[in-house]
């Protein structure tokens, strides 16, 4: 199994990025996915979560409305669509597929500063 975040990078407040997470070692399109973030001295947190297909996603509360994922199973490809971004959502950001046990990629980093 094999995680590559790309997209990050340093936007001011109220900016938007997009990042992305090709996969690789394993049938994209049965997995569910995920998209972590961990802000400097905190915790890990999910921040979204999107199922095989598609069909549903879920959102941690402190993103709702701002950030969309979505997936391309033609390309084994999750994506996070990140708009209204503020200072808070500094952070790397990660995806993970739960396959028997977690498999991370090396994460990408997210700064929104003026």
């Amino acid at each position: 199994v094999h995680l590559v975040e790309s997209g990050g990078g340093l936007v001011q407040p109220g900016g938007s990025l997009r990042l992305s997470c090709a996969a690789s070692g394993f049938t994209f399109s049965s997995f569910a996915m995920r998209w972590y973030r961990q802000a400097p001295g905190k915790e890990r947190e999910l921040v979204a979560s999107i199922t095989s297909v598609g069909g549903s996603t879920n959102y941690a509360d402190s993103v709702k409305g701002r950030f969309t994922i979505s997936r391309d199973n033609t390309k084994n490809t999750v994506y996070l669509q990140m708009n209204s971004l503020k200072p808070e959502d500094t952070a790397v950001y990660y995806c993970k597929v739960q396959r028997g046990v977690g498999y991370w990629g090396q994460g990408t980093q997210v700064t929104v500063s003026s």
